[in-house]
């Protein structure tokens, strides 16, 4: 069964364009890693400098492996220098209801 992932981030005003160029160059190495089924970038209708990342991966240790991957090469690092907070990360499975 698939797994939904949100990531949760708040940006300042003054980073908001440079996260989204950032988001926009390093999305397809995303979209194509193993496991990824789709992964739509979002902000808050109320507060646009909250940008939630909503995502669909095969297996939750396939986002795992992602996020080690992009760990290893240094980009969580350049993206959390961008926001004002950490990011959160909820992981929800479908219910059969």
């Amino acid at each position: 069964m698939s797994i939904d992932v949100t990531l949760d981030m708040h940006v300042s005003a003054d980073n908001r364009e440079t996260l989204l160029n950032t988001l926009e160059a390093i999305l397809p190495d995303t979209r194509s890693f193993k496991g990824c089924q789709s992964i739509v970038v979002t902000c808050n209708d109320d507060d646009p400098l909250n940008i939630v990342l909503l995502e669909k991966w095969e297996t939750r240790a396939d986002h795992e492996s992602y996020v080690a991957w992009r760990g290893e090469r240094g980009d969580l690092k350049k993206l959390g220098a961008l926001l004002t907070a950490p990011p959160a990360s909820t992981f929800l499975l479908a219910l059969d209801i």
